[in-house]
C-alpha cells in the first residue's frame, strides 16, 4: 500500500509541475494588461467557482461550515491564496516570467526548514546539499533590472511562504479533510478576502479599458480554474501521500525547466546562458531529492493518506 501511494504520489507532483509551467507566463500576460489586485482578485473568483461547482455537484459545500476545520481552512484561504497571489501577481508584473519562476524555487528552502521544525521531516546531509544547489542556482540566474526589479525580486521570494506556512496548517490541522475541500477553501475563501480587498481599493475603478478587459477574461478564466483551482487539487492529492519537504523539491524546482517552453511559447522569453547554468544547479537539487528514500511524516498515519473517492 505504502509503494502504491508513494506512486500515486510522484504521479500527482508530475502533473502540478506541467501544470505550473504556465503560471509564470500566463500572470505575466494578464499583469501586463491589468492591475494585479485585479488579476488576483479575479483569478481567485474564477477558482472559487470552479470549486462551488466540484463541491456542489457532490452536495459537499456543507463540508467548508463544519465548525472543527473552518478555522483552519480559513486560514489557508488566507495565507496560501489571498496573501500569497497579491504578492505573487504584483511580483510577476515587475518581472520577466523566467524571473518570477526562479524566485519561487525557495520555496524549498522554507518547506525544508518549517518542516524540520513542526512535522518532525529529516534534515539529512543529501538535503541540503540539494537546496545549497537550488539557492545557488536561484542566486546565480537572478538579475533584475531598477528598483521595480528588485521589488518585483522581493515580492516574488516571500510568495512561497503564505504557500508553505498554509501546506503546515493542512498536515497540522487538517488531516483527513478530502483534497478537493482543502482546495475549494483555499478559492472560496481567499476569493472572499481579495474581493473585499479590491472593492476596498476602489473595485471598478481598478478594472482595464473594456476592449481590454473582453479579451482578459478567457484568459483569466483559465488562469483561474485550471492552472490555479486544479493545480492545487494536483498539489493537496502530492503532500497526502508524499512528504512536504520531498514534494515540494519535486515539484517547484521542475516548474522552471518546463516553463522555458511555456514562456517561449507565449511571450517569446528565451533564458541567458546565466540563467541555464541556474537551472542545472536546480535540476541537480530536484534529483537529490527524488532519489533520495521516501520519509513519512511521524504525525501522518498511513490511512491519512487515503483520499476518499
Amino acid at each position: 500500500m505504502r509503494r502504491r501511494q508513494e506512486r500515486l504520489g510522484l504521479g500527482f507532483a508530475a502533473l502540478c509541475a506541467l501544470n505550473g509551467a504556465f503560471v509564470p507566463a500566463v500572470a505575466k500576460l494578464t499583469t501586463d494588461r491589468a492591475d494585479p489586485l485585479f488579476v488576483a482578485t479575479a483569478t481567485t473568483c474564477f477558482g472559487a467557482l470552479a470549486a462551488a461547482v466540484v463541491l456542489g455537484a457532490r452536495g459537499e459545500l456543507r463540508q467548508l461550515a463544519d465548525r472543527r476545520t473552518a478555522p483552519g481552512l480559513v486560514a489557508i484561504g488566507a495565507l496560501g491564496t489571498a496573501l500569497a497571489f497579491l504578492l505573487f501577481f504584483a511580483g510577476a508584473q515587475r518581472s520577466s516570467a523566467i524571473e518570477t519562476v526562479l524566485c519561487l524555487q525557495i520555496e524549498s528552502v522554507y518547506a525544508l526548514v518549517l518542516a524540520r521544525i513542526f512535522l518532525g521531516h529529516p534534515m539529512t546531509p543529501r538535503r541540503l546539499a540539494a537546496v545549497a544547489g537550488i539557492v545557488g542556482g536561484i542566486a546565480l540566474a537572478l538579475n533584475p533590472s531598477g528598483f521595480s526589479g528588485w521589488v518585483g525580486v522581493a515580492l516574488l521570494l516571500a510568495t512561497p511562504l503564505g504557500w508553505v506556512v498554509s501546506h503546515l496548517i493542512t498536515l497540522r490541522a487538517l488531516r483527513g479533510v478530502p483534497p478537493r475541500t482543502l482546495a475549494s477553501a483555499r478559492y472560496l475563501f481567499g476569493g472572499a478576502i481579495l474581493t473585499a480587498l479590491w472593492l476596498a481599493a476602489g473595485g471598478a475603478s481598478r478594472l482595464p479599458p473594456p476592449a481590454v478587459l473582453a479579451r482578459l477574461v478567457p484568459v483569466l478564466v483559465l488562469q483561474g480554474m485550471l492552472l490555479s483551482f486544479v493545480g492545487t487539487l494536483f498539489w493537496y492529492e502530492t503532500i497526502k501521500r508524499l512528504d512536504l519537504a520531498r514534494s515540494t523539491a519535486i515539484v517547484v524546482p521542475s516548474v522552471p525547466l518546463l516553463s522555458l517552453g511555456a514562456s517561449f511559447l507565449l511571450l517569446g522569453e528565451v533564458a541567458q546562458p546565466r540563467q541555464w547554468l541556474g537551472l542545472v544547479l536546480t535540476a541537480t537539487g530536484v534529483l537529490a531529492f527524488v532519489t533520495a528514500p521516501h520519509s513519512t511524516a511521524p504525525d501522518l498515519p498511513l490511512a491519512e493518506h487515503d483520499v476518499p473517492g
